[in-house]
């Protein structure tokens, strides 16, 4: 097979979480691209990704291959600063952590009766480094963030080993900060902090997704793959 073939997902099924966000549309486009048949599984189009009732069902009317899971509050900074408020941490754990373990059960328990597919977690360079406080004005980043994409990680983790055997691949892929026309001063304060010295443009993970639910990965699960534009490296 030539090499190019390996990232052709013509006959695929996939579901986005999330689809509606910024990288969501691009996840959405680059599978359509590719050839599958990519469903948008998103509040916007009534779907609850904290309703384990509703994801089971959504399971078990779609063959799906290839799973997704991008949805993922972003909390923000706040006046109070302290990002501590519980009422938050619960609501972005059950959304960006809750929502993916939900997922990952019912559509990896499909996929198994269908023979394999593919999981891929999006991550974030905070699923490896701590957040700089000091490019935030006006608060901290809160905790719940943090603990989100880390715990994906270990959800990528755990999943691959559950599921090796099944022809089920499970992998993260964790992303730098996107550009999305954010004040000056943040993006010079973040852009110091990267040895390529600036964000990612927001279709520049496309390919790199691609690969990762393609056969060209067929050999890599339990995998992290970073790109951050090095921050992560310093």
């Amino acid at each position: 097979m030539a090499v190019l073939d390996y990232f052709n997902l013509m006959g695929k099924t996939a579901v986005v979480t999330g689809g509606s966000g910024l990288l969501g549309k691009q996840w959405l486009d680059t599978l359509w691209e590719a050839g599958a048949w990519a469903l948008n599984f998103d509040i916007q189009d009534g779907y609850d990704i904290t309703d384990e009732k509703q994801i089971k069902e959504f399971a078990q009317v779609y063959d799906v291959d290839i799973l997704i899971n991008n949805v993922c509050n972003n909390p923000q900074p706040n006046d109070l600063g302290d990002g501590w408020n519980l009422e938050a941490w619960v609501d972005d754990l059950n959304v960006g952590l809750t929502g993916a373990f939900l997922c990952t059960k019912y559509f990896g328990l499909n996929m198994r009766k269908l023979g394999g597919g593919v999981i891929l977690n999006i991550g974030s360079d905070y699923s490896n480094i701590a957040p700089d406080q000091r490019i935030y004005s006006g608060g901290k980043k809160p905790a719940s963030y943090s603990v989100v994409k880390h715990g994906l990680v270990g959800l990528t983790r755990w999943a691959a080993t559950y599921f090796a055997d099944k022809n089920i691949r499970v992998n993260c892929l964790s992303l730098g900060g996107v550009y999305n026309n954010q004040p000056k001063e943040f993006v010079e304060r973040v852009s110091g902090l990267i040895p390529m010295g600036r964000m990612a443009r927001v279709d520049e993970y496309r390919a790199a997704l691609l690969f990762m639910v393609s056969d060209a990965s067929s050999y890599m699960t339990g995998a992290n793959v970073i790109i951050d534009g090095g921050r992560s490296i310093w």
